[in-house]
């Protein structure tokens, strides 16, 4: 099966091989991916890194040619870069670059090399931030379901993002996400990285966040937001009441 590096931003996957059908997910830029089926002028593709799959149209596809080059960083915040046609593209955090140039501000994708910022540093790859810091760069970015970066995500697409920053993977959907790490029984014992799940019947997660301090949550829900959360759930100051049921909490990885 054939393997490509993705050369948009994002990719937009579907649930269907039509533009009327619900996005799903995206493929970032960098992450490579695997076409295991075709419909016409649509693809359906799956991503390497989490796995998921999802229909794209051909015509909207831009990629590159996977070298085996396995040199690929994580960006934690945007980039300018040009392409070889000079034309300009910013990418999002989360996207991956393969074998940054520091001195040379440059970086490649493929056999594709990119020109970047004079700013280009190993700050802009480096992992060595608590998952908590991760994600309060990510405060009022807006919702969108299926986003996986910074400029429209959903409620598992964060936690995933600030995860792959950190340098964990962890899975797309939120019901698989709640059986990683390892349980802990009581809010009270919950410390900054640790996920909370949530969902209005107990054995049906529909919606994750990160606690980022006692009592506090950070969580995509209309944007990227903190609200106060107890062994009830999130209680929202707008409206007076719990907007989320807590399910459970889970620790992934050693992160501190």
């Amino acid at each position: 099966m054939e393997k490509l590096i993705c050369g948009n931003v994002y990719i937009p996957l579907r649930l269907g091989p039509t533009h009327k059908s619900e996005m799903l997910s995206q493929i970032l830029f960098g992450e490579k991916y695997t076409i295991i089926d075709k419909c016409g002028a649509w693809l359906r593709i799956k991503d390497d890194f989490d796995e998921f799959s999802g229909w794209v149209e051909t015509e909207h596809m831009l990629y590159a040619d996977d070298t085996g080059n396995t040199d690929n960083r994580v960006l934690n915040r945007s980039l300018l870069c040009y392409r070889e046609d000079n034309t300009r593209l910013v990418l999002e955090a989360g996207c991956e670059i393969y074998s940054p140039d520091f001195r040379e501000k440059t970086f490649v994708a493929g056999k594709n090399i990119y020109r970047t910022e004079p700013e280009f540093n190993k700050n802009f790859v480096s992992g060595e931030y608590h998952l908590q810091d991760v994600a309060m760069k990510f405060i009022n970015a807006p919702f969108l379901w299926g986003g996986r970066v910074p400029s429209g995500i959903d409620g598992s697409g964060f936690t995933q993002l600030v995860f792959k920053i950190r340098g964990t993977k962890i899975p797309r959907e939120v019901a698989i996400q709640s059986r990683e790490g390892v349980s802990i029984e009581f809010i009270d014992e919950a410390i900054p990285g640790d996920l909370a799940f949530f969902g209005a019947e107990k054995d049906k997660i529909t919606h994750t966040g990160m606690i980022v301090a006692k009592g506090l949550v950070i969580h995509s829900y209309g944007r990227v937001r903190i609200d106060p959360i107890d062994h009830q759930g999130i209680f929202r100051f707008e409206t007076g009441d719990y907007s989320h049921t807590l399910r459970l909490i889970r620790r992934i990885g050693k992160y501190l």
